[in-house]
């Protein structure tokens, strides 16, 4: 590598070329950017600047073998700097043209800016430019080199870099501006001018160096630098074209999107429950591409590709691949978007024919149920990435849709799936018209099952009893002496609410005005308005009644899992030889004699059930599937915890055996819950305890 300050424009003059890699990002600086670059221009052609001016480094490589007559450089980093400083020498000559200005012997000409900067007078096709950019931005940055109408490029054209040259067209005609101040201000503009030596230096080393601080750089940026930017120019320009910019082109609006796949995409790979944190996502990418080994880069690439069409479906923001599944997923979406490693699982197994069209919908409706219903409760959000993670990481590929349905019923506590008495209870009971989802459960309500839709979109919600009744004699009558209180608890209920189109019509109206006006629920083509439309009255009870009716539907579109016991017990059976799998007893702490003993009370055990034995703390806490049995290895014997009541167990001979449920702390436990204790010291007492644990397995059954 060699690195030396020099000129700017010492880089740029002579036959040469300087070529953005495809990898790089797009030109992506704004008028902000310009305008630091033009007060720096600006200051350094001011009289009594004692040196020049230094505006950071650009690195490049060769791109091929070069020659004497003609040099082609991949530009690695600064093509910000390079693009802006050309545009504005590009702005710099039209102003001479169109102004007709002359300056000095020493003086800028349009002539000596094309030949010096902007273009390889003596070469033709490729060669011709000094600066080759990539997609748009080429495009217009030639066209504006060559004096070309931008006018004509339409969708085609760089906005950015039309935008910059504007920018300097304009400030190039303020007052007092002189184009050879100009000219030898950018004369002024020092850099670190890095050379890399092909095969000797590491580029993309070179290139995470410089951008330490990440400035404008996603984590897809440094991504797509670090793939691409070790091989020859042709293979790169290849898998870009082929793979990269089609995934590129699928994140391209839409924020963050890129990192998330990026997230994702690795941990399903990894089979990760944790998440990634955003700002690291390249530095466990490249643990990730390591960790892969001799899989080619192009079949990476082609996954990937695969994967993100699937994501950015799922996003919604490009096309839905399979349309049968688009309102399911649509409905799904609009809830949460943390399920996104979860969707491009089943995604994998419907293409792998493990999981039919209709059960791949069904699926996407039972994650919007119990979503859903977790919202309407109010239950906790936080961890849910996790939670669909661990739930795509579980699923069984033999059956995929019924292991689904038997890990979200498995969910217990915080992450539970409400049932549907939980469900009703909060339709019924809770405000809705203050939760996020309130327009959405309305939407379905109206439209489920339906193949003629209501436009929603166009609908807002509508309270049946206003809001406000306070000055509404008619709405204070028909409630009674008890308006006040009616109103408060019933305003926000679901048998209250309803969709129209006539908002601000029905405004704080009686409800016979409100039933009859044009567009009023007797004229109302809403259906969620048909059992509004004859009713004479509207209290307590039709609101009661309103909202029971609506709840057994809600009930019937976000259906229960409906999981069978059988598939629930065969999840907790894969769920446990996993986590059996993760340790061995062998590693427990123990003495030798300690050891045997626990080893002959494993063997026996073994003799009369098939034992799932899982490393909880200290213990091998057994299952055969449920729970039957703890032990635990103590300084001179083994312990065994079993989930008994002491009163039931059938031999107490010859046994250190005890009932602690009045005990206030057994160390190191694992299962509190087990009053019963038996500590095996010898041969003889593991004779005596086997019959205990098989009465205790017997009782798990």
């Amino acid at each position: 590598m060699k690195a030396i300050n020099r000129q700017f424009t010492e880089i740029i003059n002579g036959n040469k070329q300087f070529i953005i890699p495809v990898f790089q990002r797009d030109f992506s600086w704004t008028p902000d950017q310009c305008e630091q670059l033009w007060c720096d221009v600006c200051r350094a052609s001011s009289e009594g600047v004692a040196c020049d001016h230094f505006m950071g480094s650009i690195v490049y490589i060769s791109a091929g073998s070069p020659s004497a007559a003609f040099q082609s450089w991949l530009l690695i980093d600064g093509q910000q700097r390079m693009t802006t400083l050309t545009v504005l020498l590009i702005a710099l000559r039209d102003h001479i043209r169109d102004s007709d200005w002359t300056g000095g012997e020493d003086g800028p000409t349009t002539d000596k800016i094309d030949a010096y900067y902007l273009k390889n007078t003596h070469e033709s096709g490729p060669r011709r430019h000094k600066l080759v950019l990539r997609r748009k931005d080429k495009a217009t940055l030639h066209a504006l080199v060559e004096a070309k109408d931008l006018s004509e490029f339409g969708n085609d054209l760089s906005e950015l870099v039309a935008e910059a040259y504007e920018f300097f067209r304009s400030a190039l005609r303020a007052p007092g501006i002189n184009p050879e101040d100009v000219y030898r201000g950018i004369a002024h503009l020092n850099v670190v001018d890095v050379t890399l030596d092909r095969g000797v230096d590491n580029p993309q080393l070179v290139f995470e160096s410089m951008n330490s601080t990440g400035v404008d750089l996603r984590q897809s940026d440094l991504i797509r630098n670090y793939l691409l930017m070790d091989l020859d120019e042709s293979d790169q320009t290849r898998l870009y074209e082929e793979y990269w910019r089609e995934i590129e082109e699928l994140f391209h609006s839409s924020g963050n999107a890129f990192d998330w796949f990026l997230r994702d995409y690795m941990a399903l790979d990894k089979g990760l429950t944790q998440q990634i944190r955003l700002d690291i996502i390249y530095d466990e990418f490249k643990e990730f591409w390591n960790r892969g080994g001799e899989r080619p880069l192009p079949e990476l690439l082609s996954d990937m590709l695969r994967v993100a069409r699937t994501y950015a479906a799922f996003l919604g923001i490009a096309p839905m691949q399979r349309p049968w599944l688009s309102d399911a997923m649509s409905h799904m979406r609009s809830l949460n978007t943390t399920q996104g490693l979860l969707i491009m699982q089943l995604y994998d197994c419907h293409e792998k024919n493990q999981l039919s069209q209709d059960e791949f919908v069904r699926a996407v409706e039972l994650i919007e149920s119990y979503l859903l219903r977790r919202a309407v409760l109010g239950l906790q959000t936080r961890n849910y990435w996790s939670v669909f993670a661990k739930i795509a990481h579980d699923l069984d590929r033999e059956s995929v849709f019924e292991s689904l349905q038997a890990t979200l019923a498995r969910l217990r506590g915080n992450y539970r799936f409400p049932s549907d008495e939980e469900f009703k209870r909060g339709l019924l009971e809770r405000d809705l018209y203050g939760l996020r989802v309130c327009k959405h459960i309305l939407d379905r309500l109206e439209n489920a099952g339906h193949q003629e839709p209501s436009p929603v979109h166009n609908y807002s919600i509508e309270h049946i009893m206003p809001q406000e009744i306070s000055s509404t004699r008619e709405w204070q009558e028909m409630l009674g002496e008890n308006w006040a209180a009616i109103h408060e608890v019933w305003l926000h209920r679901l048998g209250n609410l309803t969709l129209t189109a006539y908002n601000s019509a029905y405004s704080n109206r009686p409800f016979e005005e409100k039933q009859k006006i044009e567009g009023g629920f007797q004229d109302s083509a809403v259906r969620l308005n048909r059992d509004v439309r004859d009713q004479e009255r509207w209290t307590q009870d039709e609101i009661e009644a309103r909202g029971k009716r609506l709840a057994n539907c809600a009930c019937n579109i976000w259906k229960y899992h409906e999981a069978d016991a059988a598939s629930i017990q065969a999840a907790a059976t894969r769920d446990l030889r996993k986590r059996a799998a993760k340790q061995n007893p062998d590693h427990l702490q123990m003495t030798d004699d300690v050891r045997q003993l626990l080893d002959e009370i494993r063997g026996s055990i073994r003799e009369f059930v098939e034992v799932i034995e899982v490393i909880e703390r200290k213990s091998i806490c057994c299952y055969g599937p449920e729970f039957f049995a703890e032990l635990m290895p103590m300084r001179y014997y083994v312990r065994v915890i079993l989930p008994l009541e002491f009163s039931n167990i059938e031999n107490l001979e010859e046994l250190d055996i005890h009932d602690t449920s009045a005990w206030k702390f057994v160390p190191n436990r694992v299962n509190t819950d087990c009053d019963v204790l038996v500590d095996v010291i010898d041969q003889a007492d593991i004779s005596a305890v086997i019959p205990i644990i098989r009465q205790a397995l017997d009782q798990s059954r």
